[in-house]
C-alpha cells in the first residue's frame, strides 16, 4: 500500500504542472513527526532562488518542521554543489529537496541518500531520471514549471511583437534541462513564423556578465537582430545592457524568464520588453509537501482530511 502511494505521487508530480495543481489539497497534510529537511538550491545570488528559499522557510514554519537551506556559490559551481550535497547526506535529515545545476552532477550523492533511507525530492530543475535509475537511485517526486511552454510563450510574444526579422536566443548551461526545454520550446514555436529567422543560439551559463558579452557579439555579428530571448532574467538583464551600450534601445527587444524584481523594473522602464514569470515559492512549497506526504506514508499513516462544500 505504501509503495502504491509513493508511485502515484511521483506520477502526479511528473506532469510538470505549474507548481501547484498536482498537489491541490496537500496543504492539509501535516507532518506526523518533527521532521528535519534540507533544501539544496542552485544559488542564492539570483532572486528566483531567494524567493524559493523564502517560500520554503515560510511553509516549514507553518508545518513546525526544521528546514535548513543550502546553495552553491554560483549557478555554474557543479562540483561545489555536489560537495554540499555529499555533506548534507551525512547529516541526520529525514528528507532532502534539491535543484541540480546540471542533470547529472548530484547523482552520486542522491544514490548515497537513497542507501541511507533519506527521502529525496527534485525541485524545479530536473535530474536525468534515466541516468539516475541506471545508477541505482530514485526520487519520490518532481515539481516544476512546464519550461517548454515558457519558451513557446516567449516565441509567440516576440513573433507578434516584431512580425518579421532576425532573432537570437541566449540559453543557460548547455544541456541543463530547464534551459534546454525553454530553448527548444522557443525554437519549435518560432519555426511556425515563416518571416522570422533564428540567427544565433549561444549559452551564457545563467551569468549576467557573460550574457552581456554574448549579446554584444550577437549584435555585432548580426546587426539586424530585432529580438533576443534569454532563458532567465539574469541573462536578459545582461543582454539588455548590451542593447543599451550599442545604441539599439527601442530597436532590439529583450525577453527574459523568471519575473525577478529587477527584470520587472526593467520591463516597466522599457529596458526589457517582457519576462515570463514563474512561481518559485510555490514550486518550493509544493516540493516540500511531496516530501512530508512521503515521510508520513513511510511512517505508516497518511492523515484523513475533512472535505466540505
Amino acid at each position: 500500500m505504501k509503495k502504491s502511494i509513493l508511485i502515484l505521487l511521483a506520477v502526479l508530480i511528473s506532469f510538470n504542472l505549474f507548481a501547484w495543481n498536482a498537489l491541490e489539497g496537500t496543504e492539509n497534510v501535516l507532518p506526523e513527526k518533527p521532521y528535519k529537511v534540507a533544501a539544496l538550491l542552485k544559488t542564492l545570488q539570483n532572486p528566483f532562488w531567494v524567493a524559493m528559499r523564502d517560500g520554503l522557510q515560510e511553509e516549514a514554519e507553518r508545518l513546525g518542521i526544521q528546514l535548513d537551506v543550502y546553495a552553491a556559490q554560483t549557478e555554474n559551481d557543479m562540483s561545489g554543489q555536489l560537495a554540499i550535497m555529499e555533506s548534507i547526506v551525512q547529516k541526520d535529515y529525514d528528507a532532502i529537496l534539491f535543484a541540480p545545476i546540471t542533470p547529472t552532477n548530484l547523482i552520486p550523492a542522491i544514490v548515497e541518500a537513497n542507501k541511507k533511507g533519506i527521502v529525496v525530492a527534485n525541485l524545479d530543475a530536473a535530474i536525468d531520471f534515466e541516468k539516475l535509475n541506471q545508477a541505482g537511485g530514485h526520487v519520490v517526486g518532481f515539481v516544476s514549471t512546464n519550461n517548454y511552454n515558457v519558451g513557446k510563450m516567449a516565441a509567440q510574444y516576440i513573433a507578434n511583437l516584431i512580425g518579421e526579422g532576425e532573432v537570437a536566443v541566449i540559453e543557460g548551461i548547455a544541456g541543463e534541462v530547464s534551459s534546454e526545454n525553454r530553448k527548444n520550446g522557443f525554437l519549435d514555436e518560432i519555426k511556425k513564423y515563416e518571416n522570422i529567422k533564428v540567427v544565433s543560439v549561444q549559452p551564457a551559463n545563467w551569468d549576467r556578465m557573460r550574457a552581456l558579452d554574448v549579446a554584444t557579439n550577437m549584435l555585432t555579428s548580426f546587426p539586424n537582430i530585432k529580438a533576443i530571448y534569454a532563458c532567465n532574467d539574469t541573462m536578459a538583464l545582461g543582454a539588455a545592457q548590451a542593447v543599451f551600450n550599442m545604441g539599439k534601445s527601442g530597436k532590439v527587444h529583450v525577453v527574459g524568464t523568471d519575473g525577478i524584481p529587477e527584470a520587472l523594473q526593467a520591463v516597466q522602464s522599457g529596458r526589457m520588453s517582457a519576462t515570463i514569470a514563474q512561481d518559485p515559492a510555490g514550486i518550493g512549497v509544493a516540493t516540500l509537501r511531496v516530501a512530508i506526504f512521503t515521510l508520513n506514508a513511510m511512517n505508516g499513516e497518511v492523515p484523513a482530511q475533512l472535505i466540505t462544500k
